[in-house]
């Protein structure tokens, strides 16, 4: 399976923040029912909730890691490498000034 790109990565994770709002929204407005079974699944569903809150808050931290380890990587090379920076920089502009002139 192809890895997801980021674009697909920031809406998945907007899903599963939505899907976890609704899903607390949810045992609030259940909070009432004193029911044995529904008090249990309550139970179920908030420790369930909180560990993919917690799993979330870690992907999310190792995300933001891996950027900006990869930001900084970038930046040593192009310090390192400044005209090969500056050529691939022009070579991209004149390229995509050819795309955009075609039309």
């Amino acid at each position: 399976m192809s890895e997801l790109t980021s674009i697909q990565k920031d809406k998945l994770m907007s899903d599963l923040k939505l899907v976890m709002a609704d899903a607390e929204a949810l045992l609030a407005a259940t909070a009432d029912d004193a029911n044995g079974g529904i008090a249990e699944l309550r139970a179920r569903v908030q420790a369930s909730l909180s560990h993919a809150k917690d799993g979330l808050i870690d992907a999310q931290a190792a995300v933001v890691d891996k950027a900006k380890a990869a930001a900084k990587a970038t930046d040593g090379y192009v310090h390192d490498n400044p005209w090969k920076s500056v050529s691939v920089a022009a070579g991209v502009g004149l390229l995509v000034g050819i795309l955009i002139g075609r039309r």
